[in-house]
Parts: C-alpha cells; structure tokens; sequence
C-alpha cells in the first residue's frame, strides 16, 4: 500500500525532515508514527497526500510514484485517503451533516447519495444524532470524531491521522483510538502519527519511530520508546 524508498526531505534553511527512510505499509496495518516534535512525523504523512515532495527516494502509494503524479491527478490520489488533522479543520459555519459531506460535494455525489453515505459515516462514528449540530456546539471529542466522519465518507483503503488527540483529554483521546482501532478492523489501513506515549504503550500495535528524520525503530507489537 505505502513504500518509502531512501526518502529525504531538507527544509529550506538545509536541515534534513527526513533522512534515508525505508518502510513498507501493508493493506490493513494499524501503525503508528512516533517521536519528538520535529522528528519528521508531520513530513512523513504529508508527503504520502502529496502535500510535499521528496529531496531523493520515492514514495509510493496504491503502486503509483506520488511525486511524479501530475497536478491534474493529485486531488484524485486524495480523493482515496482519509486525513483527520489535530486541529479538526472543520468549516464553521456549516452542520456536521454539511461538514462530513463536504467531500461527497467535491466529487459532485447525488443528493441520495450524500444522505446514504453520510449517515453511515456518522452512525459509525456514534454522531448521527448531531448531524444538526454545528462546529461550536461540540465538544472537543466530537469534532474531531466528525472529522474522522468526513474522512471516511468517501470509503478511502487508507486513513491517515496526524497526532489525532493532541487537544484532547485522555480519556477522549483513547475513545478516537478505539474508533480508529474499529475502522481498521473493518478493512481500512490507519497511519498514525503520534506523541501520546500512554496510548502507543496501550495499543501494542506496529510502532515506526523517527529521530531527526530517520527511522530508529520499527517494532510489529511496540511502545512508544525503550527507555525505562
């Protein structure tokens, strides 16, 4: 599903994001992506929706070369990725039935199918009751399930979620996990950067570690670090 082939990335000023990085996703793997801030987890995800583009080495996604992609096909590469933000990202001034359709709008979906596919995103998502609701009218847990909502509207192979709790309390935090954990169980591939040590250590799950942009570790049942 994802290959990173001798990746690098510099930022402008010369320091390196990501460093000679190797690694192999497979269809319906649960992973996460850990380490400090600035070890090139963000960098990482950005370059699997082609928000950036390597230095060197290749990113593969879906056995296509994203950075050799043309502009015209780069919303279609999108179009079959989920992507939940920390910062939820939602539009204010719509509901969360307009908010989680807004995706459906992009590819010009029929009024039919926008209600089919929306009230199944928001039902697994335990918000079909809120589909009235707006932005400002949710808590913190809910509008970020409601981003999750309208990352799956579309049914993507692949979610990606960068540090998905970071504004959250623990114990919401984990309920995203569990959410998460449930849509991959359904089929779904999650790619999760994260720095929530306590829900890594929890999850026993793939853990892919970076330091200054390189791959340190990559553990199939991980925590989040090894220290003691």
């Amino acid at each position: 599903m994802i290959h990173f082939e001798g990746v690098t990335v510099r930022y402008p000023n010369g320091t390196r994001a990501l460093s000679n990085v190797d690694m192999h996703i497979s269809p319906g793997e649960f992973a996460f992506i850990v380490g400090p801030s600035g070890a090139g987890k963000s960098t990482l995800l950005r370059l699997i929706f082609r928000e950036q583009v390597p230095e060197s080495g290749r990113v593969i996604v879906a056995g296509k070369d994203v950075a050799k992609l043309p502009s015209s096909q780069v919303p279609i590469l999108r179009r079959g990725l989920g992507i939940v933000f920390q910062d939820f990202r939602l539009l204010p001034q719509r509901t969360v039935f307009e908010n989680v359709g807004f995706a459906l709008d992009v590819v010009g979906a029929s009024r039919r199918e926008k209600n089919r596919k929306i009230t199944i995103a928001l039902e697994l998502v335990g918000l079909r009751e809120k589909a009235g609701s707006m932005p400002d009218e949710l808590s913190g847990g809910e509008q970020q399930r409601t981003c999750i909502a309208r990352s799956l509207v579309n049914s993507p192979p692949l979610l990606l979620a960068d540090e998905p709790t970071g504004n959250l309390d623990p114990e919401t935090s984990w309920d995203i996990i569990q959410l998460l954990n449930t849509i991959n169980a359904k089929g779904t591939t999650v790619l999760v950067a994260t720095h929530d040590k306590a829900i890594v250590d929890q999850m026993q799950k793939r853990v892919v570690s970076l330091i200054n942009g390189a791959v340190v570790r990559d553990d199939l049942q991980g925590v989040y670090d090894d220290g003691p």
